[in-house]
């Protein structure tokens, strides 16, 4: 059986909820937008986050530990350490384009959003769109229904 993690007294087993256990701060997320961005040492991180050296040191520690992102020597200078996604830290993109998109439709100010985004391989601007897999319409919440895995049992125990 799946150990549940949620609130207290909530007996869902829930991937939003687990994957909220590794990643719900707002440091993690912008660690891994700068990562995105290309940024692989830890005095990058902390030159651009201002974020203090012992909370930045648990995060990334944390997204190692989770296999989010990977730890490794630099070739070029063996001093120093090396961040880098995973193929687990690189399936986290849709989840900040998601934040960003919303961040630019609710949160944007007179002059708009702050970035543009550009697709590299037809060169057009990128709209973050979630879709149906199968007739790849739009996905909206009200159009969404689901049924529980009925191989994951309700862990009451915690």
């Amino acid at each position: 059986m799946i150990k549940k993690i949620g609130a207290k007294g909530d007996h869902r087993v829930c991937s939003v909820a687990r994957a909220l256990d590794i990643l719900g701060d707002r440091w993690t997320f912008l660690i891994l937008r700068e990562a995105f961005f290309g940024i692989q040492f830890y005095d990058r991180f902390q030159a651009n986050l201002g974020i203090a050296t012992n909370i930045l040191s648990h995060r990334l520690k944390r997204l190692v530990e989770n296999g989010i992102m990977d730890r490794r020597r630099d070739p070029v200078d063996s001093r120093r350490i090396k961040y880098k996604l995973t193929e687990k830290g690189r399936d986290l993109y849709d989840v900040t384009l998601a934040f960003m998109k919303w961040g630019d439709k609710w949160l944007s100010d007179e002059n708009g959003p702050p970035l543009t985004l550009y697709h590299k391989k037809c060169g057009q601007r990128l709209e973050p769109l979630m879709s149906c897999s199968n007739c790849k319409a739009p996905i909206d919440a009200r159009e969404v229904t689901f049924e529980v895995n009925p191989k994951i049992g309700i862990d009451k125990s915690g």
